[in-house]
C-alpha cells in the first residue's frame, strides 16, 4: 500500500489550531486593536483556552457568521484589526456578501482564518467541506490569499496579515500538518517558494498538496524523472514571474489543490500561463463532487488527490512534450 505524506514525513509539534490561538494571544497582548472574533468555534480553534488572558479582544458572535463579518467591518471602521475565525466555507460561503460588500467595497482591515478546509473537515461531512473558497475570495477586488502549508508558515502569515492594510483571506486546516519550514523561514505575499528543482516537470502545489507534492516528486525520481516543487503559498496575488520560469524551464506544468480545480490555484496558475507561456498543464483537485464523511486519507484517495495522482499526471505529461 502507498503510504501518504503525513506517513511519511514528519508532523509539526503544534497543531495549527494551537498556532493559531498563540499567535493571536500574542498579537492581542502586544496590541489592543487586534480583536479576534469567534462563530462558536472556540474551542474547535483553541482560543478557548486564551479566553481568559484576553477577555476585552475575545468576542463569540455565535453561529452568525454573517453577523461576525459585519462586526467585523463595524471594528475596522473603528480603527480595530478583527481577525475572524470559521469553517471556510462558513467565512466564505456562507457570508461572501458581507465580505465583500461591508468589507471589501468599503476598504476596511479584516483578516479571515478559514478552518477544516478541504478533504480535512472529516466527519463534519459534505456541508463543511469547502471545495470552493478560494475561488469565491479570488474575485473579491484586492483581497489576499494565502494557504498555510504548515504551523510556521501560519504563524508568520498571521503577523504579517496583522501589518498589511486589507481583506486577508488564510485558508488553513486545524490539526498538525506536514512540517515543512522552521520557524526562520519568511514568506512574502505574491511568491511563491522553490522547494525542489528538477528539470523534467515542475509541480505548483498549495496546502496539504505541497507534502504530497514532495512525496510524488520522490516517486517521480525513482522513474528517472527530476520534478521542480513550488509551495504558492500566496494564491492572490501569485507569483506570476516564478510560474512562468520554470513553465518555460520544464515545458510541463501540474498544479495541485485541495479544492475544487475551478477557480483556485489549478486556475489560477492556468491564466498565467495561458496569457504569457502556455505549455502542457494537468490540475490535481476535486472536479465537480461535493463533500462527503470520512477520514483525510480516506478522501484523498477518492478525490485523487495524493501523491500517486500528482505522479501520474506528471508522468504523462513528460511523455507528452
Amino acid at each position: 500500500m502507498l503510504q501518504s505524506a503525513s506517513q511519511q514525513y514528519e508532523l509539526d509539534e503544534l497543531e495549527m489550531r494551537q498556532m493559531y490561538a498563540n499567535v493571536i494571544l500574542e498579537l492581542a497582548q502586544s496590541n489592543p486593536n487586534i480583536i479576534a472574533l469567534e462563530a462558536d468555534l472556540m474551542s474547535a480553534i483553541s482560543t478557548n483556552k486564551i479566553a481568559k488572558k484576553i477577555p476585552d479582544q475575545l468576542i463569540n458572535c455565535g453561529i452568525m457568521e454573517a453577523n461576525m463579518t459585519g462586526v467585523a467591518a463595524g471594528l475596522s471602521l473603528t480603527g480595530k484589526i478583527p481577525f475572524i475565525h470559521t469553517f471556510a466555507q462558513f467565512a466564505t460561503r456562507r457570508a461572501f456578501d458581507q465580505l465583500f460588500v461591508s468589507g471589501a467595497y468599503a476598504r476596511l482591515n479584516i483578516k479571515i482564518l478559514g478552518s477544516d478546509s478541504g478533504v480535512t473537515a472529516e466527519h463534519n461531512g459534505g456541508t463543511h467541506m469547502a471545495f470552493e473558497d478560494i475561488g469565491l475570495v479570488r474575485l473579491i477586488p484586492n483581497a489576499t490569499i494565502f494557504e498555510a502549508s504548515d504551523s510556521a508558515m501560519l504563524g508568520y502569515l498571521l503577523k504579517k496579515a496583522a501589518n498589511e492594510y486589507g481583506i486577508h483571506y488564510i485558508r488553513t486546516i486545524r490539526k498538525k500538518a506536514v512540517k515543512i519550514y522552521d520557524e526562520r523561514e519568511t514568506f512574502e505575499t505574491g511568491k511563491g517558494k522553490v522547494l525542489r528543482e528538477g528539470k523534467d516537470v515542475t509541480i505548483i502545489a498549495s496546502g496539504i498538496m505541497v507534502a504530497e507534492s514532495l512525496l510524488a516528486a520522490d516517486r517521480l525520481l525513482e522513474k528517472g524523472l527530476e520534478a521542480t516543487v513550488i509551495d504558492m503559498y500566496s494564491i492572490k496575488p501569485i507569483d506570476k514571474e516564478l510560474i512562468i520560469k520554470y513553465a518555460k524551464s520544464t515545458k510541463a506544468v501540474v498544479t495541485a489543490e485541495n479544492h475544487n480545480v475551478i477557480g483556485g490555484l489549478g486556475s489560477a496558475v492556468a491564466e498565467v500561463l495561458s496569457e504569457n507561456c502556455p505549455v502542457f498543464m494537468k490540475r490535481i483537485g476535486v472536479k465537480e463532487q461535493f463533500g462527503q464523511v470520512g477520514k483525510t486519507e480516506y478522501l484523498k484517495k477518492f478525490y485523487k488527490l495524493t501523491s500517486n495522482d500528482i505522479a501520474e499526471a506528471a508522468s504523462e505529461l513528460v511523455r507528452l512534450k
